[in-house]
């Protein structure tokens, strides 16, 4: 019998979701409990990996067990799992679909602040803007869904058969005084490092130190920058994953509140 479960976890205390000799990890951290629950040893598949310090606030894993669960798994393994990682529905699956090949989109968000705010450390990047151009980081935005090779975006494009991504939806928010934003992308699949340099180039265009032109003419010629500097790892969320027979909201109720008044999308000045 295969399960997927539905699940969410704050990344600031594990090197990544994947698991690692010597490591912390979030997969680990649930094999090592979903094993112990079930009295037998157990592997997860994840639907995808996230890096040392980043959030999920949606995420799924499946596994498979020779018998039909007759007990309440998420009630038993919210009690057991630490508090920084959730389970919010334990879905029995017909034949064997998998987490991770199957889904057919994944979205992220990055959240950054640029007034120093201690409620939000570890959970959104704190970057000291001084009146960042937000039209010109949007209209650069603007410009991803125009093209698929994101290799120039990327920390080891080589690695890859091939570096398209179908990017379908990018959007830059704000709240009301523009002290905090929110970057929200979409695609089939993501590269090493992709949002989080993406993030990176436009806060140098926010900071004047980069054009849409040369950011649009990385992604025209496909060469890498010079120099990339990825942001903050803790700004960035995996915040829905999107399958052709399952398609749930996110249900963190955190994320939801992170995300709200980080609303307001920015728009070019007629």
């Amino acid at each position: 019998m295969r399960y997927f479960l539905h699940i969410a976890y704050n990344g600031n205390n594990y090197r990544g979701w994947q698991k690692l000799p010597g490591i912390i990890s979030v997969q680990q951290v649930i094999e090592t409990t979903l094993s112990q629950v079930l009295k037998e040893a157990i592997s997860i598949i994840g639907c995808g990996r996230t890096d040392a310090q980043v959030h999920a606030s949606q995420f799924f894993f499946h596994f498979d067990i020779d018998r039909e669960l007759d007990f309440d798994l998420q009630y038993r393994m919210n009690k057991c799992l630490p508090h920084d990682i959730t389970v919010y529905d334990v879905i029995p699956m017909e034949g064997l679909p998998h987490a991770r090949f199957d889904a057919i989109q994944r979205s992220y968000d990055y959240y950054i602040h640029i007034q120093k705010d201690p409620y939000l450390v570890g959970l959104s990047s704190f970057y000291p803007l001084t009146n960042p151009d937000l039209e010109k980081m949007n209209e650069a935005v603007c410009l991803l869904a125009n093209y698929d090779d994101y290799g120039c975006f990327c920390k080891s494009p080589l690695k890859y058969e091939h570096t398209i991504c179908h990017v379908s939806k990018a959007q830059l928010f704000s709240n009301a005084d523009q002290t905090r934003l929110r970057f929200h992308i979409s695609s089939n699949r993501f590269l090493a490092g992709m949002i989080r340099i993406i993030v990176g180039k436009l806060l140098e265009i926010g900071n004047g130190e980069l054009s849409v032109a040369d950011f649009e003419q990385y992604l025209k010629t496909k060469v890498t920058p010079k120099t990339i500097v990825p942001v903050y790892a803790q700004g960035l969320y995996l915040s829905k994953v999107t399958y052709p027979y399952l398609d749930l909201p996110s249900t963190s109720i955190f994320g939801r509140m992170l995300q709200h008044g980080v609303d307001v999308p920015i728009i070019k000045a007629p």
